[in-house]
C-alpha cells in the first residue's frame, strides 16, 4: 500500500514521529528509535548536544542525518524571541536545514501553548525560510491561523506534554483535521500504544511522541507496540469503520434456514 506521509514536499514512509529525550543514554536512544521504525526525530536544541559542545558526547553519532530527518525543536522556550534564536542556532549547526519543530510553553507546570507567542514566532520563521511543524493548542481557529501564515504542519496537543492522558478532547481534534489541508499530526499526551491508533483512526496524518515510549518500563517493547499502533490506526482509518448504531443490532451469521424456520 503506498500511503506516504508528506511534509515541506518530502516523503516519508512512517507515519510515528519521536523524540530523542528522557532515555538513559545514548545506547537506549538509538535502539528505541530504531525498534519504532520512525525516520523523522526531534531534538531539543536547549537540551541536546548535536556540535554546540563538542567536549560532550553528541547525539549525531549515534543518529546520523543522512539516515534519520532531524527535527531540531524549541523546548524550554517560553518567548518567540527565544524560540527564533534557538532555531537559527539550530540552521547553522545542521548546516542550512529548515524543517524544524516550533513550540513556545506558556509555563513550566503545564507546559500548554502560549499561542500568541507561537503565532508571532511562526510568523518570523516562515518569512525567514523555515519550514515550521508548530505545536499548538487544540483550538481549531488558532490552528488554522498558523496554517495560514504558512506553516507546514500543525501539532496539537491530545493531553499536557508527558501526562500519558490521551487524547481528552477528540471533537477539537477532529475539527482541525477536517479543516487542514497541511498535515495534522498528535503531538504530546499520548501513553500507550492504543491512544496513539485512536489518533489515527480519527484521521491524524502522524503522532510525535516522547515519553510515551522513552519511560516504559521496556522502551525497546513499547516503541515497537507504538509503531503498530500507528499502522493499525492508518489501515482502520483507510479500511472505513462500519457505522455506529444505536440500540441495533446486526447478527453477523444468516438468520434464513434456521430450524423451526
Amino acid at each position: 500500500m503506498n500511503d506516504s506521509l508528506v511534509i515541506a514536499g518530502k516523503t516519508y514512509g512512517s507515519r510515528l514521529l519521536v523524540g530523542t529525550g528522557k532515555y538513559k543514554d545514548f545506547d537506549e536512544t538509538r535502539a528505541a528509535i530504531e525498534a519504532s521504525g520512525a525516520e523523522i526525530v526531534t531534538v531539543a536544541i536547549r537540551r541536546t548536544n548535536i556540535g554546540q559542545n563538542p567536549d560532550e558526547p553528541n547525539l549525531l553519532d549515534f543518529l546520523p542525518p543522512e539516515r534519520f530527518t532531524l527535527l531540531p525543536n524549541t523546548a524550554g522556550c517560553y518567548t518567540a524571541d527565544d524560540a527564533v534564536r534557538t532555531l537559527r542556532l539550530a540552521r547553522e549547526l545542521l548546516d542550512g536545514h529548515t524543517l524544524v519543530k516550533l513550540e513556545v510553553l506558556g509555563d513550566p507546570d503545564t507546559l500548554f501553548p502560549n499561542m500568541p507567542e507561537t503565532l508571532k514566532a511562526a510568523e518570523t520563521l516562515v518569512k525567514d525560510g523555515f519550514d515550521v511543524m508548530v505545536y499548538c493548542s487544540d483550538d481549531p481557529i488558532q490552528a488554522k491561523m498558523l496554517e495560514e501564515i504558512g506553516c507546514v504542519a500543525v501539532m496539537p496537543l491530545a493531553s499536557l506534554i508527558g501526562s500519558g492522558m490521551g487524547i481528552l478532547n477528540p471533537w477539537n481534534l477532529q475539527l482541525i483535521i477536517d479543516q487542514s489541508a497541511v498535515p495534522v499530526l498528535v503531538d504530546a499526551g499520548v501513553g500507550t500504544a492504543s491512544d496513539a491508533a485512536i489518533a489515527m483512526e480519527l484521521g491524524c496524518d502522524g503522532v510525535l511522541m516522547n515519553t510515551a515510549i522513552a519511560k516504559a518500563q521496556d522502551p525497546i517493547l513499547m516503541a515497537r507496540a507504538m509503531r503498530k499502533g500507528v499502522e493499525a490506526g492508518r489501515e482502520a482509518f483507510l479500511a472505513g469503520r462500519m457505522p455506529r448504531k444505536t440500540y441495533a443490532a446486526s447478527p453477523s451469521s444468516p438468520t434464513t434456514g434456521l430450524i423451526g424456520r
